[in-house]
Order: structure tokens, then C-alpha cells, then sequence
């Protein structure tokens, strides 16, 4: 088999057991293989020099109790302890000893208490997703560690295995649950030391400045909007989502919305959003985004039915006070079966498109219109007269076309536009 390591899979591994013999070995590489004992049991083995030089080898545990994710974190572990001068045998009977005496010192054991702590605080939607992942994703690895003996690289191997597996946005969420279970455990004497900070660094987290799956053409997107109109989804989840497709704010700020942050009854109707509450908060101006006629006409009705303070979209069920960020993604994934295609945070996406190949405004209006990053921020503080005025006419634009494209009414397709405005 070839070198390497993380050779192996859980498909695998299966596929090795239905016809292994007795004293087969399968390789994972990195000096962590399962063995098939003269007694059919296969089980997990670590093979390392102690600091005689004499070959030893480390059982993390049997296959399938013992995950092939949890013997990885078991073979970084002897590592880490090679490391640190440590002898893994000497190691693993202490940890045996303090999981005996201190049970309640685990990591799964402090993170079942932490979990209680957040339960109140949390939604049961959000409780339960929590938990499953950290008893799904962590605890495998981790659980059965005395938390005050967790390494740096312990976690940052049990939480990549999360994020090789594809799911790097997961990954995240996870880590900061983990973080936060450190801090709890700190406070309480369980540890002294927190080793997940800092473990982001080492992760594969999300890339921001890769594109995201988004749908572009007008005529598609408006079948979104139509589609969306039929679910059964709460109006303040669909109202959530139609105020993301006409401005293309980040979801976190559509969630977070408040009524004073729009001004629908001005000359130019406008919802500014403090600067706090955006992503970039170095800049010193707050982000303005103009409304349209109609996109004002909605607000008001919904307005008039909520009423005018707090949350623009308030939620009963949330302990945040307004919707959550997997309410309104959940419509796009599963309402809208649009998974992989199109979320909230597409119409970023389709909002620039086709601002840039319309020639609805520049490359620099449209970052401005959509709050993002920029190479020259001293030019980007400008926010008045005439780049303002695009910015209302970029809006207005999008809105109307968007309106437009929901009612059915055919867009001219990219393939075809520049072509027709040749002929115009």
C-alpha cells in the first residue's frame, strides 16, 4: 500500500473485516494500523520507540467501539506525548487511574455540564443540534479524556477530522462549542489551561473569499421568489428572506434587523445598519442601503401587523429574541430544495453579477452597495453625492427587476444581452 497517512476510511476498514484473516493488519499510515488478534478481536495499534529505543505499541481500543476518528486522535496523542518526554504507557495508566477516581473530570463528562448551563439560554432546536454534534463529532475522541490532560493537538485533530470530512463550516461551530467548554472548565478547576484557543489557526476553516453556490439568472431567481411565496414556512421567516433578496445585507444583519434602523417614511427610504453590527468594523460609516417603492410598501405592512419597536423579524421560540440564521437558511435547503445551490448569502452573489454585467453601476459602487472588502478603503469612506446617488440607482434597479422577474416577466438572459443592447 502506498505511503502516506489518513490512508484509510470507515468504508474501508469495514470492507478489510468482512474477509480479514487472523493476524491481518490494514494501515492507516503514521505507525496506526488494526490488527486482527489470534482471538478474531480487531483492535487499534499505535507502534512507537520508547526513550530505550525498544519498539512498543499503544492499543487506543477495538474497532468499532473505538472509531477510526478516535484511533487517529489516540496516534496523535502518543505523539504528543513522545513529545513532551512522556512515556504513552506510563500516560495511559494515569489516564486510566484519573478516569477511574475523577470521572466527572472528562471532557464529556464537563461538557454534558456546560451543555446544562447553556440549555436555558437556548433554543431546543439549537440544544439538540449541539449536543448531537459534540457527541457525534468530539466526544469520540476527546470524551473519555480527563479534561485537564487535553492537548492543543488533540483537539485540532478531532476537529479536523470534521472538516476533511467536508463540512468546514460545522468544523467551526464545533471548535467554538469546544472553546467554550474549556473556558466553563476553567472556571470551575477542571483545567488550568484552555487548549482549544488558538486551534483555528490550524484548521481548514471556510475560505470567504471563495465563491459560493448562487443562482444568477434573473429569470431563475425569480421562480425562487414565486416558489418561496407557496411554502409553509412562518412569515417571519419568509419575510426574512425576501428582505435578503432585494438588499443583499449578510444574513447575520437580516436576523438582527431592528425597526430603528429604517427610516421608511423619509425622501429617500433607507435601512442603515450600525457599523457594529457589520463585519467589517474597522470603517468609520455606518452601511446605507436604499429601498425601493414597493420593498418600502412590504416593511410598512409588516410594521403595522408587529408593530414598530424591537426586532424587525422578533421570534417567540428563540431565546435571541428574533428569528435564527438556520430558520431562514433551512427554507433555502429544504423548503426550496436548494441545498448547494442558492442560500441567503447568495444573493451577494447575484446582486454584483448582475449589477456588473448590466451595467447597473462599476465595480466600486457595487462593493460599496454590498459592504465589502477593498483594497483602497480611503476611497471607499466616501459615501455621498454622486456614489451615493449610484448606489440608489444600483438598488432601486436590482429591486424593481427582482420584483419584476418574481411576477414572471422574462429578463434578458447574459448570454444574450449584450447582443440585444448592440441592436438597440
Amino acid at each position: 500500500m502506498a505511503g502516506g497517512i489518513n490512508k484509510l476510511s470507515d468504508k474501508a476498514v469495514r470492507a478489510f473485516l468482512a474477509n480479514a484473516t487472523l493476524r491481518e493488519r490494514l494501515s492507516d499510515g503514521g505507525s496506526l494500523y488494526l490488527f486482527i488478534t489470534p482471538a478474531g478481536t480487531p483492535t487499534w495499534r499505535v507502534k512507537y520507540r520508547d526513550f530505550n529505543n525498544r519498539e512498543q505499541i499503544h492499543s487506543p481500543g477495538i474497532f468499532p467501539e473505538t472509531s477510526l476518528a478516535a484511533a487517529r486522535v489516540a496516534r496523535a496523542q502518543v505523539k504528543e506525548w513522545l513529545k513532551a518526554g512522556i512515556d504513552p504507557a506510563t500516560a495511559k495508566r494515569m489516564a486510566k487511574a484519573t478516569a477511574a477516581t475523577n470521572i466527572e473530570n472528562t471532557f464529556q463528562a464537563v461538557a454534558a455540564m456546560w451543555l446544562a448551563k447553556q440549555k436555558p439560554e437556548w433554543s431546543a432546536v439549537h440544544y439538540t443540534k449541539s449536543a448531537r454534534a459534540i457527541e457525534r463529532d468530539i466526544n469520540p475522541g476527546l470524551g473519555k479524556l480527563p479534561i485537564g490532560e487535553i492537548t492543543p493537538l488533540i483537539v485540532a485533530n478531532a476537529v479536523d477530522e470534521v472538516s476533511k470530512r467536508g463540512a468546514k463550516e460545522t468544523a467551526v461551530r464545533i471548535l467554538q462549542h469546544v472553546n467554550s467548554i474549556f473556558k466553563y472548565a476553567r472556571a470551575k478547576g477542571y483545567c488550568t489551561t484552555n487548549p482549544a484557543d488558538g486551534v483555528e489557526e490550524a484548521l481548514l476553516t471556510p475560505d470567504d473569499s471563495k465563491p459560493r453556490p448562487a443562482i444568477v439568472d434573473l429569470n431563475e431567481l425569480g421562480k425562487i421568489m414565486r416558489t418561496a411565496k407557496t411554502t409553509s414556512n412562518s412569515q417571519v421567516v419568509h419575510r426574512a428572506h425576501r428582505l435578503c433578496a432585494f438588499t443583499g445585507a449578510r444574513i447575520n444583519n437580516v436576523i438582527q434587523a431592528e425597526w430603528k434602523e429604517f427610516d421608511l417614511d423619509g425622501e429617500t427610504p433607507m435601512w442603515t445598519i450600525p457599523r457594529a453590527k457589520l463585519k467589517i468594523k474597522k470603517r468609520s460609516y455606518d452601511h446605507r442601503i436604499p429601498l425601493h417603492t414597493i420593498v418600502v410598501a412590504e416593511l410598512r405592512e409588516w410594521r403595522d401587523a408587529i408593530g414598530s419597536k424591537g426586532y424587525v423579524f422578533p421570534s417567540s421560540a428563540s431565546k435571541l429574541g428574533h428569528v435564527t440564521r438556520e430558520g431562514v437558511e433551512k427554507l433555502y435547503r429544504e423548503s426550496l430544495s436548494l441545498r448547494d445551490v442558492h442560500s441567503p448569502h447568495s444573493w451577494r452573489s447575484a446582486i454584483k453579477t448582475n449589477t456588473i454585467e448590466r451595467g447597473w453601476a462599476d465595480k466600486e459602487v457595487s462593493k460599496i452597495a454590498l459592504d465589502h472588502l477593498h483594497d483602497d478603503e480611503v476611497a471607499l469612506a466616501y459615501d455621498h453625492g454622486e456614489r451615493f446617488s449610484k448606489r440608489v440607482h444600483l438598488f432601486h434597479t436590482w429591486q424593481s427587476v427582482l420584483l419584476a422577474a418574481e411576477r414572471g416577466e422574462h429578463q434578458i438572459p447574459f448570454d444574450k444581452l449584450h447582443l440585444h443592447v448592440a441592436a438597440a
